[in-house]
């Protein structure tokens, strides 16, 4: 079975009801994980150490729901 790419990243949100970054430029990119376990670790102890902070937020990406290789997009540009 092919590894299933998570990422893991968060940051301070303008508001905590929403998704949207008060800066994009200081989010923190906690790493990318090659399954859904250690993804969900590196989540939670990036979410503990700021769980006195609202206004921060982590979050999981599924990128190899991004990814799918039987169909290639056309309209991708290559890079």
């Amino acid at each position: 079975m092919a590894d299933l790419l998570h990422l893991v990243f968060g940051g301070e949100l303008k508001d905590p009801s929403k998704t949207e970054f008060k800066d994009v430029n200081e989010i923190d990119i906690v790493g990318i994980f090659s399954n859904y376990k250690t993804a969900y670790d590196a989540w939670k102890s990036a979410a503990q150490s700021t769980v006195d902070n609202a206004h921060t937020r982590y979050f999981i990406s599924h990128l190899h729901r991004l990814i799918d290789e039987e169909e290639e997009n056309e309209d991708a540009a290559p890079i």
